[in-house]
């Protein structure tokens, strides 16, 4: 059987860095997003929204707005209740969470009341003839606030502000602390923000009365077991509802994941209304609540001995999801079990974790779901380790990294590594960075009173989620009852035709919103079918009544190149033999002895017995009566990957929460103005280890793209409240992104450890430095101004809060 390294060798087209085919039509305007889409009749919505961060609806008067020009119908919370019922959760508190406020309003933002008018001006307008009666309750956004006994209740049924709770302990936390020579401890604080994609939360539905069927087209990316989950919603079997996700997506970043709420609102008001409804959301609407990553304290301790070797880490968790709990949260908490440990080969862990409710907007995945809070945690406090011990924070983490050798790797939470070499791509990054001279620099920077830093981080990037993390939310005790279901799995399924020409063709289910699935999917089949990349079509669009697709098909937790990939490969593989097999008998030959290259079928060793593959394909169309009897005259594929590795969390809550798992090395420096405070990112280097690469080029578009979005994190951006529970950056005047400006050079590196568990050794990219770049520009940052006394433990370290931090240091002496 052909190794993995065996069929490379004999690759055309994976592993080249062929440019994007999706660019042509994105940069002549020919794309096709949801807001291009020509429906009969179609009617426009707005959306009335809470300005208060806590109220009780008292009543809701929308007679006058019924009356406005153009408008046929006025949705509100008490509709709702009766139309539909809360989206299911996967915690034990019991939440009701409807797409409309119903009783009261629990963030700013909140939709209260849905219009429904020939035009969204018109739709807009009547919003200001509906009367709400709103009774202001207090408000609390403080997670930690939340959980005391005085704070108050957001759901009064429920009885309390904790979502969820729940105590994971993997080794022997008393043993480990017991043995220290240190304990190193901290508070860390990491910010509320978004995703920001330029295509925000789209949305077109109409409902059919007569069967009852509702179709929704959305920029929704998956992953599509919230089809269920909004077809219960709605009350309505499965069979009744039809997503529809048109060919383009104008980013997402795992934002759109949260979108569901409004697929099941506009089906709502299309059902009240009696016609096709749209609703396109404006960027206030989407700063304001749509959904953002989740804000976390952390307060986390290390024992470790004094050459800075860890023997245990423990903390205590407080993650802000917001007014409710909308599934997949607590995922936040629970999606990087498999890896908490990240890169480090100590045994034994306890992790207090609360889901907290607050008046704040609502959480979901963001780029790095959950990994942003895990590392930023984690690698600041492998920081202060280095420097409780005096030692180089390189020196510690290579002290503690799992080794070479010890892959596949079990960690103590239940993931298992799958490969990799962390040593080596931390060696990769010391030399990128020219670590030496940069410690060289500083020292000279320092004695001229400059503001020089540096900053390491490391993190293992874990991709393709098993689902089955989500269950983790529940005690053992609950999974272990008779008649639970438990989740698991990440499969993915993916058919390929040949038609009459020769000519293949792909529908992907994938969802893509722009990383390139149509070009890396062409070079996957024409490489296993050996057709030329140019001969290979791909179509896009997404339709779960004529896609095959599974809950967990779509496009997040960077598992196309594993998961996707694998699929396709299986795929091409299986229409390849049946391809062979016909042209075996059409060429007097066995099947065994074939090859196919260049579009061509031919006997090995025999050039001259051959024929083209279009050849076949006209056969099996159009003269079957040619075929081997018992052969169905067909060039179809199907198949199915699922990673053997996703199965049910055990009872000791351990579970490899992911299939494949890739690894980050990053080296920043940075100096900052004494006078501006502003911090300027003087060296960036990035070493990714992702597996195979199937594309360069798009994976070093992703890795920049992941840099950037972790850049914003780190210094601009912050979903920040003030002590009313109101949203004070709700555009983009007050809401900060990193532009090309704020950009820097980045000098990026790889290292290939092929997965064993995937069929072409890939890995996932697309969120990977993302969740390193908070951490290794904080580390940078504190490094630079340790001296000065500042201690980092909070972001984004905009030039305000630099300023702060340098004047409270100063008045403490």
């Amino acid at each position: 059987m052909a190794t993995l390294e065996d069929r490379a060798a004999t690759m055309q087209w994976i592993g080249q860095s062929i440019k994007r085919v999706e660019d042509s039509r994105l940069l002549t305007g020919k794309g096709s997003y949801v807001d291009d889409l020509r429906i009969p009749n179609l009617h426009h919505a707005a959306i009335l929204r809470s300005p208060h961060g806590h109220a009780r609806i008292l009543g809701i008067s929308s007679a006058e707005a019924l009356k406005q020009p153009g408008v046929v119908a006025v949705l509100t919370g008490e509709d709702v209740a009766a139309m539909a019922r809360p989206f299911p959760t996967g915690v034990a508190t019991e939440v009701h969470y409807y797409p409309l406020a119903v009783g009261s309003a629990r963030f700013v933002g909140e939709p209260v009341a849905v219009v429904v008018a020939r035009t969204r001006y018109e739709a807009e307008d009547a919003l200001d003839s509906i009367e709400v009666d709103y009774e202001p309750l207090p408000v609390v956004t403080d997670p930690e606030e939340a959980t005391g006994e005085s704070a108050p209740l957001l759901h009064d049924y429920a009885g309390t502000n904790i979502a969820n709770h729940r105590l994971l302990t993997y080794g022997d936390l008393e043993q480990a602390f017991s043995q220290a020579d240190q304990v190193v401890r901290e508070r860390f604080v990491f910010p509320k923000y978004a995703s920001t994609p330029m295509e925000t939360y789209a949305v077109a539905a109409h409902h059919n009365p007569i069967d009852g069927t509702f179709t929704v087209w959305s920029n929704f990316h998956g992953p599509f077991i919230m089809h269920p989950v909004v077809a219960k919603a709605l009350k309505v079997p499965e069979t009744k509802l039809r997503f529809i996700v048109p060919p383009d997506i104008g980013g997402a970043f795992g934002i759109k994941v949260s979108i569901y709420p409004y697929i099941a609102l506009l089906a709502l008001a299309a059902k009240k209304a009696g016609v096709a409804v749209k609703w396109i959301e404006d960027r206030r609407e989407h700063l304001l609540a749509s959904s953002s990553g989740a804000d976390r304290v952390s307060y986390l301790e290390a024992a470790v001995k004094q050459d800075g070797t860890i023997l245990g880490m423990r903390g205590r968790i407080y993650d802000n999801v917001g007014g409710y709990l909308r599934t997949p949260e607590p995922g936040c908490l629970y999606r990087p079990t498999g890896n908490f440990v990240g890169a480090y080969n100590f045994k034994n862990l306890q992790l207090d974790n609360y889901a907290v409710m607050t008046n704040k907007s609502l959480t979901g995945p963001n780029r790095g779901y959950g990994c942003q809070q895990l590392y930023f945690g984690l690698e600041r406090l492998i920081d202060r380790v280095a420097r409780t011990l005096k030692r180089d924070p390189v020196e510690v983490r290579m002290r503690n990294f799992i080794r070479p050798e010890e892959f596949p790797y079990t960690t103590p939470t239940g993931g298992i590594y799958d490969s990799g070499d962390y040593p080596a791509a931390m060696r990769k990054a010391v030399e990128l960075a020219r670590y030496e001279e940069l410690k060289k620099e500083r020292q000279a920077a320092r004695r001229a009173g400059r503001l020089f830093g540096i900053g390491v981080a490391t993190a293992v990037d874990p991709s393709v989620t098993n689902m089955a993390y989500i269950t983790l939310a529940l005690e053992p005790e609950v999974r272990a009852r008779k008649g639970f279901l438990s989740k698991s799995g990440s499969s993915e399924s993916a058919t390929i035709k040949i038609d009459p020409l020769g000519k293949v063709n792909i529908t992907l289910s994938t969802t893509p919103q722009g990383q390139g699935h149509e070009t890396v999917v062409g070079q996957i089949v024409a490489d296993e079918l050996g057709v030329s990349f140019e001969d290979v079509r791909v179509t896009t669009q997404m339709d779960t009544f004529t896609n095959l697709w599974s809950i967990t098909s779509g496009a997040y937790s960077s598992r196309f190149a594993a998961a996707g990939a694998s699929a396709f490969a299986l795929s091409a593989r299986k229409l390849k033999e049946k391809v062979k097999e016909i042209a075996a008998h059409l060429l007097e030959a066995h099947g065994a002895d074939l090859e196919i290259e260049n579009g061509t079928i031919r006997v090995v060793g025999s050039p001259e017995k051959s024929m083209p593959v279009k050849q076949v394909a006209g056969i099996v169309h159009w003269s079957p009566h040619l075929l081997p009897r018992g052969l169905e005259p067909n060039l179809t594929a199907t198949a199915t990957f699922n990673f053997p590795n996703a199965t049910a969390p055990d009872q000791q809550d351990r579970v490899d929460s992911s299939n494949t798992y890739g690894f980050i090395a990053e080296i920043v420096a940075v100096e900052i103005d004494p006078e501006t405070c502003e911090v300027k990112i003087v060296r960036y280097a990035s070493v990714h280890d992702a597996g195979r690469i199937l594309n360069p080029l798009i994976v070093e578009g992703q890795i920049i793209g992941s840099i950037v979005h972790g850049i914003g994190g780190a210094l601009y951006e912050e979903l920040a409240y003030d002590d009313n529970a109101q949203l004070m950056a709700a555009t983009f005047m007050d809401y900060l992104c990193p532009t090309v400006d704020e950009v820097p050079k980045f000098d990026l590196d790889h290292l290939e450890s092929p997965s064993p568990f995937s069929i072409l050794g890939a890995k996932g990219c697309g969120e990977s430095s993302s969740m390193v770049a908070p951490a290794v520009i904080a580390n940078a940052v504190e490094d630079a101004l340790w001296h000065r006394g500042v201690r980092i433990t909070t972001l984004p370290l905009s030039p305000n809060r630099v300023w702060h931090l340098l004047q409270a240091a100063r008045r403490q002496g």
